[in-house]
Protein backbone atom coordinates (compact mmCIF):
# COMPACT_ATOMS: atom_id res chain seq x y z
CA UNK A 1 0.00 0.00 0.00
CA UNK A 2 1.55 3.26 -1.18
CA UNK A 3 0.50 6.89 -0.84
CA UNK A 4 1.98 10.22 -1.89
CA UNK A 5 1.46 13.96 -1.85
CA UNK A 6 1.92 16.66 -4.47
CA UNK A 7 5.50 17.78 -5.03
CA UNK A 8 7.77 19.05 -7.79
CA UNK A 9 9.17 16.02 -9.64
CA UNK A 10 11.20 17.93 -12.26
CA UNK A 11 10.87 20.40 -15.09
CA UNK A 12 9.23 20.31 -18.50
CA UNK A 13 9.77 23.11 -21.02
CA UNK A 14 11.47 25.12 -18.29
CA UNK A 15 8.52 24.92 -15.92
CA UNK A 16 8.23 22.88 -12.71
CA UNK A 17 5.98 19.82 -12.88
CA UNK A 18 3.74 19.09 -9.92
CA UNK A 19 2.69 15.50 -9.38
CA UNK A 20 1.84 12.97 -6.67
CA UNK A 21 3.42 10.09 -8.62
CA UNK A 22 6.12 9.67 -5.98
CA UNK A 23 4.41 7.20 -3.66
CA UNK A 24 5.93 5.17 -0.84
CA UNK A 25 4.70 2.41 1.48
CA UNK A 26 2.48 3.57 4.33
CA UNK A 27 3.47 3.04 7.95
CA UNK A 28 -0.01 2.50 9.33
CA UNK A 29 -1.49 -0.94 9.97
CA UNK A 30 -4.82 -0.10 8.34
CA UNK A 31 -5.89 2.39 5.67
CA UNK A 32 -9.29 3.95 4.97
CA UNK A 33 -10.61 3.77 1.40
CA UNK A 34 -13.08 6.48 0.44
CA UNK A 35 -15.09 6.59 -2.77
CA UNK A 36 -12.65 9.05 -4.39
CA UNK A 37 -9.27 8.18 -2.91
CA UNK A 38 -7.29 6.48 -0.18
CA UNK A 39 -6.85 8.43 3.03
CA UNK A 40 -3.41 10.06 2.95
CA UNK A 41 -3.07 9.90 -0.84
CA UNK A 42 -3.32 12.80 -3.29
CA UNK A 43 -4.24 12.97 -6.99
CA UNK A 44 -2.80 16.17 -8.41
CA UNK A 45 -4.18 16.49 -11.94
CA UNK A 46 -7.91 15.79 -11.79
CA UNK A 47 -8.30 16.16 -15.55
CA UNK A 48 -6.74 12.73 -16.03
CA UNK A 49 -6.54 11.23 -12.53
CA UNK A 50 -8.97 10.58 -9.74
CA UNK A 51 -12.73 10.40 -9.65
CA UNK A 52 -14.80 7.36 -8.68
CA UNK A 53 -13.49 5.20 -11.55
CA UNK A 54 -9.83 5.94 -10.78
CA UNK A 55 -9.83 6.04 -6.99
CA UNK A 56 -7.11 3.38 -6.65
CA UNK A 57 -4.19 2.55 -8.96
CA UNK A 58 -2.59 -0.92 -8.93
CA UNK A 59 0.51 -2.45 -10.50
CA UNK A 60 1.75 -6.03 -10.63
CA UNK A 61 5.04 -6.88 -8.93
CA UNK A 62 5.06 -9.99 -11.15
CA UNK A 63 6.51 -7.65 -13.81
CA UNK A 64 9.53 -6.68 -11.73
CA UNK A 65 11.90 -9.43 -13.00
CA UNK A 66 11.09 -8.50 -16.62
CA UNK A 67 11.78 -4.84 -15.98
CA UNK A 68 15.08 -5.64 -14.28
CA UNK A 69 16.33 -8.23 -16.78
CA UNK A 70 14.95 -6.83 -20.04
CA UNK A 71 14.85 -3.08 -19.45
CA UNK A 72 17.52 -2.49 -16.80
CA UNK A 73 15.03 -0.91 -14.41
CA UNK A 74 14.94 -1.92 -10.75
CA UNK A 75 11.43 -1.70 -9.33
CA UNK A 76 10.16 -1.20 -5.82
CA UNK A 77 6.77 -0.63 -4.23
CA UNK A 78 5.32 2.54 -5.73
CA UNK A 79 7.82 2.77 -8.61
CA UNK A 80 5.03 3.33 -11.12
CA UNK A 81 3.01 5.66 -8.92
CA UNK A 82 0.64 2.89 -7.88
CA UNK A 83 -1.26 2.67 -4.62
CA UNK A 84 -1.40 -1.12 -4.57
CA UNK A 85 1.60 -3.24 -5.49
CA UNK A 86 0.18 -6.75 -5.97
CA UNK A 87 1.42 -10.28 -6.58
CA UNK A 88 -0.36 -13.03 -8.48
CA UNK A 89 -2.41 -10.77 -10.77
CA UNK A 90 -1.69 -8.88 -13.97
CA UNK A 91 -3.24 -7.35 -17.10
CA UNK A 92 -4.00 -10.79 -18.58
CA UNK A 93 -5.50 -12.51 -15.55
CA UNK A 94 -7.70 -9.62 -14.43
CA UNK A 95 -10.72 -8.23 -16.24
CA UNK A 96 -13.01 -5.23 -16.19
CA UNK A 97 -15.59 -5.69 -13.43
CA UNK A 98 -13.54 -8.10 -11.31
CA UNK A 99 -14.20 -7.42 -7.62
CA UNK A 100 -12.01 -7.94 -4.58
CA UNK A 101 -12.73 -8.01 -0.86
CA UNK A 102 -10.06 -6.43 1.32
CA UNK A 103 -10.96 -5.98 4.94
CA UNK A 104 -14.18 -3.97 4.93
CA UNK A 105 -13.47 -2.65 1.43
CA UNK A 106 -14.75 -3.92 -1.92
CA UNK A 107 -12.77 -2.82 -5.00
CA UNK A 108 -13.73 -3.23 -8.67
CA UNK A 109 -11.40 -3.15 -11.69
CA UNK A 110 -12.50 -0.34 -14.03
CA UNK A 111 -9.85 0.30 -16.69
CA UNK A 112 -6.19 0.05 -17.66
CA UNK A 113 -3.85 2.77 -16.62
CA UNK A 114 -2.76 5.02 -19.48
CA UNK A 115 0.99 5.56 -18.88
CA UNK A 116 2.02 9.21 -18.82
CA UNK A 117 5.28 11.14 -19.15
CA UNK A 118 5.46 11.78 -15.40
CA UNK A 119 6.70 8.22 -14.94
CA UNK A 120 9.69 9.12 -17.13
CA UNK A 121 10.25 12.43 -15.37
CA UNK A 122 10.20 10.89 -11.93
CA UNK A 123 12.89 8.34 -12.80
CA UNK A 124 15.00 10.48 -15.13
CA UNK A 125 14.37 8.29 -18.16
CA UNK A 126 12.66 8.92 -21.48
CA UNK A 127 11.39 5.43 -22.31
CA UNK A 128 9.39 4.04 -19.38
CA UNK A 129 5.92 5.24 -20.43
CA UNK A 130 6.52 3.99 -23.98
CA UNK A 131 7.65 0.58 -22.72
CA UNK A 132 4.65 0.31 -20.41
CA UNK A 133 2.40 1.03 -23.39
CA UNK A 134 4.09 -1.26 -25.90
CA UNK A 135 4.37 -4.19 -23.48
CA UNK A 136 0.95 -3.58 -21.85
CA UNK A 137 2.62 -3.74 -18.47
CA UNK A 138 0.56 -0.69 -17.68
CA UNK A 139 -1.27 -1.33 -14.42
CA UNK A 140 -4.96 -0.67 -13.81
CA UNK A 141 -7.47 1.41 -11.88
CA UNK A 142 -10.16 0.35 -9.44
CA UNK A 143 -13.26 1.96 -7.99
CA UNK A 144 -14.27 1.66 -4.35
CA UNK A 145 -17.61 -0.14 -4.38
CA UNK A 146 -17.79 -0.25 -0.60
CA UNK A 147 -15.87 2.21 1.56
CA UNK A 148 -14.10 1.07 4.67
CA UNK A 149 -10.82 0.11 6.30
CA UNK A 150 -8.36 -2.43 4.91
CA UNK A 151 -5.21 -3.96 6.40
CA UNK A 152 -2.24 -2.38 4.65
CA UNK A 153 -0.27 -5.63 4.28
CA UNK A 154 -2.85 -8.45 4.04
CA UNK A 155 -3.99 -10.07 0.80
CA UNK A 156 -7.05 -9.12 -1.22
CA UNK A 157 -9.56 -11.90 -1.89
CA UNK A 158 -11.18 -12.23 -5.31
CA UNK A 159 -14.93 -12.33 -4.75
CA UNK A 160 -16.47 -11.81 -8.21
CA UNK A 161 -15.23 -12.44 -11.76
CA UNK A 162 -18.01 -11.72 -14.26
CA UNK A 163 -18.34 -13.92 -17.32
CA UNK A 164 -17.45 -12.52 -20.75
CA UNK A 165 -15.59 -9.55 -19.32
CA UNK A 166 -12.68 -8.11 -21.29
CA UNK A 167 -9.26 -8.48 -19.74
CA UNK A 168 -7.27 -5.38 -18.89
CA UNK A 169 -5.10 -6.17 -21.91
CA UNK A 170 -8.22 -6.34 -24.11
CA UNK A 171 -9.41 -2.97 -22.80
CA UNK A 172 -5.99 -1.46 -23.46
CA UNK A 173 -5.98 -2.78 -27.03
CA UNK A 174 -9.52 -1.54 -27.67
CA UNK A 175 -8.30 2.01 -27.13
CA UNK A 176 -4.93 1.91 -28.87
CA UNK A 177 -5.19 -0.71 -31.65
CA UNK A 178 -7.69 0.49 -34.25
CA UNK A 179 -6.82 -2.51 -36.43
CA UNK A 180 -8.97 -4.67 -34.17
CA UNK A 181 -12.52 -5.46 -35.36
CA UNK A 182 -14.95 -2.65 -34.54
CA UNK A 183 -17.28 -5.17 -32.91
CA UNK A 184 -14.55 -6.12 -30.43
CA UNK A 185 -13.75 -2.52 -29.55
CA UNK A 186 -17.44 -1.67 -29.25
CA UNK A 187 -17.94 -4.62 -26.92
CA UNK A 188 -15.22 -3.32 -24.62
CA UNK A 189 -16.54 0.24 -24.85
CA UNK A 190 -20.03 -0.85 -23.84
CA UNK A 191 -19.06 -2.99 -20.85
CA UNK A 192 -21.03 -1.56 -17.91
CA UNK A 193 -18.11 -1.62 -15.46
CA UNK A 194 -15.66 0.22 -17.75
CA UNK A 195 -14.46 3.58 -16.45
CA UNK A 196 -16.04 6.61 -18.12
CA UNK A 197 -12.77 8.19 -19.29
CA UNK A 198 -11.64 4.96 -20.95
CA UNK A 199 -15.08 4.53 -22.51
CA UNK A 200 -14.88 8.03 -23.95
CA UNK A 201 -11.35 7.43 -25.24
CA UNK A 202 -12.44 4.28 -27.10
CA UNK A 203 -15.48 6.13 -28.48
CA UNK A 204 -13.19 8.80 -29.93
CA UNK A 205 -11.43 6.15 -32.03
CA UNK A 206 -14.67 5.70 -33.96
CA UNK A 207 -15.06 9.42 -34.70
Amino acid sequence: MNCGTTRIIGERNGRPVLSAIEKSPVDSVTVFFGSLCIEGDVQTNHKVHGGPDQAVCAYSADHWPWWREERNFDCAEGSFGENLTVLGADEDSLGIGDRFQWGDVVLEVTQPRGPCANVDLRHGRSDLAQIMTQSVRCGWYMRVVREGTAPARDAMIACTKPEDRPSIRDAFAARYDTRLPPSFRQGVRDHPALGIRWRQAIARTFA
